[in-house]
């Protein structure tokens, strides 16, 4: 279970978001030579030699001018040094040392965790040689490479590997579903594992990862029995300005990639928020099942805004994947706390059922006849089987002869015809269209 966790750090414009698509392989965030000009919030996952490791591009949380970037990146680079295993802090050999390089090395000095000085935009022997200067930043050695062309990437790919921390696997003994309660801060997760657990605390065991690492706690009542790995109280920093949107999705990663479902709590006073959504999309994108509760309802006019309309302004937030419980709950009031344990026990049912193969084809291939998927160029597609994937997360293949003709919003339809037909609520699900 021991997921690394590894954060590319620099001042703007080196080249972070190059490296980062480099590393997950995919043209995921915006580059653009225009400084700063990462707003997407930069999460992805890697593997290098058999080893998995998630990697977040700091780039995408500094907003403002460029007075403004400093003080941003140092509460940057403060947080990166925080929660990451290992840190990338990438510098640009044609700029040479800058001020602000100086202000981030100084802070990477004091740290205990492994740091790689990566000088990028070397790509040939002339710019090798004005490497050197890098030494003054006194990191030790350095690794030079091109992030656009790729070259050097693998030797700082090794060193990377071998910086990983050795961390104790975590045995969970019992089999049991594992709930992480994330969010923003100050949406009210605290409260709402509190009201959960009860001041009589109702624990049974607490399994701790490592001490960075997310609390499982038992949670044994009302009849429900799960591991509740709580993101509220892991290292609650002083100095981490509690508003930062860095700071709530590198602190949700861990406990959304090692859960089941997770359970998104928002602040009703404040809307779904651009925070709100990236962890939701985080989970997503994890194929984590996902369920909202809607925490401090007791505070909202309910005159002004029913639940009917906020529930309808968060689906337009999730479009296409809008078939998600969302529950209107206080923690202070322990206002339909039940209900939430019942919809969040729900997905993970959903999450896990199986539909027997004749079934499906029953059902579904009377689907596709009804409406078969739209001829190309004159050929038309024809899918004679389908079924779900022995995975752990719910997956189906449609074996058709021309499986390159079947676009996107087919298989959305396909998609939607599972859901109308099965509750697969709160959860991801995946189509693959094959060869048959």
């Amino acid at each position: 279970m021991s997921n690394n966790i590894v954060a590319i750090v620099g001042r703007p414009n080196v080249g972070k978001s190059t490296l980062f698509n480099r590393l997950i392989q995919r043209r995921e965030a915006i580059v653009d030579s225009v400084s700063g000009v990462t707003r997407d919030r930069n999460y992805g996952k890697s593997e290098w030699n058999g080893k998995e490791f998630s990697v977040i591009d700091t780039g995408g949380y500094v907003r403002g001018s460029d007075d403004v970037f400093e003080g941003e990146i140092r509460k940057q680079v403060e947080l990166a040094i925080d929660e990451a295993d290992v840190i990338i802090f990438v510098v640009d050999v044609e700029e040479g040392i800058t001020p602000m390089d100086e202000t981030v090395a100084k802070l990477l000095r004091k740290v205990t965790k492994p740091v790689l000085l990566a000088v990028n935009k070397v790509d040939n022997a002339m710019r090798e040689k004005d490497a050197i200067e890098f030494y003054n930043l006194g990191l030790g050695d350095y690794f030079t490479f091109a992030s656009i062309s790729g070259s050097g990437t693998g030797d700082l790919l090794d060193a990377l590997i071998d910086a990983f921390p050795e961390k104790p696997e975590v045995e969970v003994k019992e089999d049991l579903p594992r709930f992480a309660v994330v969010g923003r801060p100050n949406a009210g997760k605290s409260s709402f594992i509190n009201a959960l657990i009860g001041k009589d605390r109702y624990i049974v065991t607490d399994i701790a990862g490592t001490t960075r690492d997310a609390i499982d706690t038992k949670f044994d009542r009302f009849g429900f029995e799960f591991n509740l790995v709580d993101t509220a109280g892991i290292r609650r920093k002083a100095k981490v300005k509690e508003d930062l949107e860095f700071y709530s999705v590198m602190r949700s990663v861990r406990a959304i990639e090692h859960a089941d479902i997770c359970i998104l709590v928002i602040d009703a006073t404040r809307g779904f928020e651009g925070q709100d959504q990236s962890i939701f999309w985080l989970a997503e994108k994890n194929r984590k099942g996902v369920v909202i509760l809607v925490n401090k309802w007791d505070l909202v006019e309910k005159d002004t805004m029913s639940t009917r309309d906020y529930e309808e302004k968060i689906k337009k937030e999730l479009m296409p994947f809008t078939d998600v419980p969302i529950l209107f709950v206080s923690a202070l009031t322990k206002q339909r706390l039940l209900k939430a344990l019942e919809a969040t026990v729900q997905v993970f049912e959903n999450r896990k059922q199986r539909i027997p193969t004749s079934k499906f084809n029953e059902y579904m291939l009377k689907v596709i006849e009804a409406y078969p998927p739209p001829a190309t160029k004159g050929k038309y597609v024809k899918i004679k089987y389908c079924m779900q994937l022995p995975t752990a997360v719910p997956q189906f293949v449609f074996f058709a002869n021309m499986p390159q003709y079947v676009k996107e919003p087919y298989k959305r339809y396909l998609e939607n015809k599972i859901r109308e037909n099965w509750d697969f609520s709160g959860v991801p699900i995946d189509i693959y269209i094959r060869e048959k």
